[in-house]
């Protein structure tokens, strides 16, 4: 049982031109022995694009294999392209699942049109290796108070067992209780909540192990994603 602390400012980060990445696990050059991954959550990236003039900002093409990739946009759109034929704009407050597969190339920038984008995005590992890559666009959740499968149960489908995405939007003052899956990353994407007295700001992410129900509470307006895996 444990119940540990991420600080959103101890996270590496990444730029390029008209985007800047900041990593809650290794990734990349950010090389930690000691932070591979939680479960089968291996990536958990919080990129924000800033288009300016003609600039693209965001992800040219480039190809992955054997990752379940879900983003969930906070702010702004983001356009995606992928070798299956799928292209949208995935507009903030909606989630898409990319199913890699054996191998996929897709693309990811911001809209020019909706000015900055912001969005997170995991990747989780898959429970059946070599399968048909596949895409599909969510539509945007209900607005309120209660945590709601986003992906994984209710929500879009996805190729790892037993995973879910739930997304709340809290008012001040509002709180939710955590499921009780055995593992689960707790991430607070704006505003700041306590998770019974620990106080999470913007940016902040709380990892627990066989430690279910939990109360969380906001302390302003915000909104709050929970990776569970059972």
């Amino acid at each position: 049982m444990s119940v540990t602390l991420y600080a959103g400012w101890e996270r590496s980060s990444s730029t390029d031109a008209g985007r800047v990445t900041q990593h809650s696990f290794s990734f990349g050059p950010h090389y930690d022995p000691a932070n591979l991954g939680f479960g089968p959550l291996v990536c958990h990236n919080d990129d924000l694009l800033d288009p300016t003039g003609s600039e693209v900002a965001g992800y040219p093409e480039h190809p992955h294999a054997e990752l379940e990739i879900v983003t969930w946009v906070l702010e702004g759109a983001l356009v995606h392209t992928d070798s299956t034929g799928a292209s949208h704009v995935v507009e903030a407050g909606r989630a898409q699942v990319l199913s890699a597969g054996a191998g996929i190339r897709h693309s990811e920038v911001a809209d020019p049109s909706s000015g900055r984008c912001r969005f997170i995005q995991a990747w989780v590992t898959p429970t059946t290796p070599g399968t048909e890559p596949s895409y599909v666009l969510g539509g945007a959740p209900a607005p309120g108070t209660d945590l709601v499968e986003v992906v994984g149960g209710d929500g879009l489908p996805i190729g790892t067992r037993g995973a879910r995405l739930l997304v709340a939007r809290l008012d001040p003052g509002a709180s939710v209780v955590l499921p009780d899956d055995p593992r689960q990353h707790v991430f607070a994407a704006t505003g700041a909540v306590s998770l019974d007295g620990l106080a999470l700001r913007g940016g902040d992410a709380v990892r627990l192990t066989d430690e279910p129900g939990h109360l969380v509470r906001a302390d302003e307006a915000s909104e709050l994603l929970v990776w569970a895996f059972a």
